[in-house]
């Protein structure tokens, strides 16, 4: 379904009007006066970078923060929440980011919780999942058994289940913040086909999310906020790209632009041997023998759709996975990566896609994280210095804009770009050779993501090479010096990037039909 035109939104009925909303938390003011409307059966996205205040403002309409100053209008009647409980009981349900749903209940269990049925002797639970059943109908879920465990679902059922135990009541409105951060594209799909019904319903919705491609398929209207202020509205089909991402950052494309040039400049075309080679390097039911050439101060970007066989690569070039087929060499020597540690003793280092569960590690500050894998390389006979040590973390925080800039904070304490910024900090500062960068740029905020992909440019201007993995394929065109296609765990194509390469030469690459002549089974080794 396509948003609204200008002209149908305009005549919707006006749900909520939020007016002149305030925050102060203690001497920090987080919102500065800002305007608000949602209209019945219209889905409103708000935008901005991370510390913008879309939670914050979402937060004052579900009643979780208090406002300072400023007024609320539900439905023409001024209303004032001191709590969740009073926004819900006026018909506004929310779908935060910080409230988790009850792994050990059933689903029937979780879409109830709050509302349960009671009986002559208790809860009637009969009836408490015959009333889940009929809200998970109303969404497209019907199909879900209600007294199944939650813990046994995936991701993005559970996100679903999350919004029908919100809807449990019939509210009128409903926020969603940041609901898609942790689903794959299939998983993002099938929550925007709830949404969209929900929006035929006439349910006004708030859609909060960082995730420029999403929220211009499934919005009508948007709101960027900037440091804790409104600074622009309009309809979600009449704001170009270039335009949106300018107001969330508070400054024009020139930093991408500069980035861009910077790649042109240094554009790498291979010449004599590779530093690094794979000849038919695979592994049975993961991945069909590969061959790869990387040289030092390229970058090869390997695009595809998920299941691709991107990561599956990745994990073995940096002894992450071990293969069962094909050789290696660096530097003209056959090698064998048994393990990451083996291959970061050839300075390879591979950062995750997966940043909080294979990468940062959670309970370490920042100087811990950034000094790791230097001091892994070193042994542990050979400490580094207290000076040392500070000179390195403080070098790394100022180049990459690390912040807070306290090195002993607690890494889980930093946001998703600054995570990755420390992650990256860690390989570098074991002066690799070559990086394999899964996804650096997923899931954090535009002005992060503008840091990282100059980082990549200044990576390869001196000489290491980058071999990057991104489903944003822009970025790809942007940075690589080549890229590798891959469909179904096999390497399908690989283009040298220039002037005529485009983001649809790779996707009719990827979406072209297989030709069982040119692609060989899993297990076996392209010919040529």
């Amino acid at each position: 379904m396509s948003p609204r035109t200008a002209d149908s939104t305009e005549v919707a009925e006006v749900t909520v009007e939020m007016t002149g909303i305030t925050v102060d938390f203690g001497p920090v003011r987080t919102l500065h006066g800002v305007d608000l409307d949602l209209r019945a059966g219209e889905i409103h996205a708000l935008m901005g970078e991370n510390g913008a205040g879309k939670s914050t403002l979402i937060n004052v309409l579900a009643g979780v923060v208090v406002p300072t100053s400023g007024s609320i209008r539900l439905e023409g009647r001024p209303v004032r929440f001191s709590s969740a409980a009073d926004a819900q009981a006026a018909g506004v349900a929310a779908v935060l980011q910080d409230v988790p749903l009850s792994q050990h209940l059933s689903i029937g269990e979780n879409v109830m919780l709050g509302h349960e049925p009671y009986g002559r002797w208790g809860i009637h639970w009969n009836a408490l999942h015959e009333r889940a059943q009929q809200m998970l109908s109303e969404l497209g879920l019907g199909a879900l058994d209600t007294r199944r465990p939650l813990r046994e679902l995936s991701p993005a059922v559970r996100q679903l289940v999350s919004i029908a135990r919100a809807m449990a009541t019939h509210p009128r409105v409903l926020l969603l913040d940041e609901p898609t951060s942790s689903l794959d594209a299939a998983e993002v799909e099938q929550l925007f086909a709830v949404l969209r019904r929900l929006r035929g319903q006439g349910v006004a919705m708030v859609f909060a999310s960082h995730f420029l491609e999403q929220v211009l398929a499934l919005s009508d209207r948007l709101t960027v906020l900037r440091a804790g202020a409104k600074v622009a509205e309009f309809p979600a089909h009449q704001v170009e790209r270039s335009e949106l991402i300018a107001l969330m950052i508070g400054r024009d494309l020139q930093e991408l632009r500069r980035i861009g040039s910077l790649r042109q400049e240094h554009r790498t075309y291979p010449e004599g041997e590779p530093f690094y080679s794979t000849r038919g390097l695979g592994q049975q039911d993961v991945l069909a023998p590969t061959d790869l050439d990387l040289h030092r101060g390229e970058v090869v970007g390997i695009a595809g759709l998920r299941g691709s066989g991107r990561t599956e690569l990745a994990r073995l070039l940096t002894g992450g996975e071990r293969p069962d087929s094909g050789r290696t060499e660096v530097d003209g020597r056959e090698v064998f990566f048994s393990s990451p540690a083996a291959a970061l003793r050839h300075h390879i280092a591979m950062a995750s896609e997966d940043r909080l569960s294979e990468g940062v590690i959670a309970g370490l500050s920042i100087r811990e994280n950034i000094t790791l894998a230097l001091q892994s390389m070193r042994g542990w006979a050979r400490p580094m210095s207290h000076a040392e040590r500070e000179e390195l973390v403080a070098a790394y925080i100022d180049e990459l804009g690390i912040t807070p800039t306290d090195p002993a904070i607690l890494v889980e304490q930093l946001s998703g770009g600054n995570q990755q910024k420390v992650l990256l900090a860690r390989w570098l500062a074991t002066r690799p050779r070559l990086v394999v960068l899964d996804e650096p740029t997923k899931g954090i905020d535009i002005p992060s993501r503008v840091e990282i992909q100059s980082l990549i440019a200044r990576l390869a201007a001196s000489h290491v090479g980058v071999v990057l993995i991104s489903s944003d394929l822009d970025e790809l065109i942007r940075l690589s010096d080549r890229i590798v296609v891959m469909k179904d765990r096999v390497k399908i194509g690989e283009v040298s990037n220039g002037p005529g390469l485009s983001v649809d030469t790779i996707v009719e690459m990827i979406a072209a039909p297989d030709e069982e002549d040119d692609l060989p089974p899993l297990g076996e080794a392209p010919h040529g």
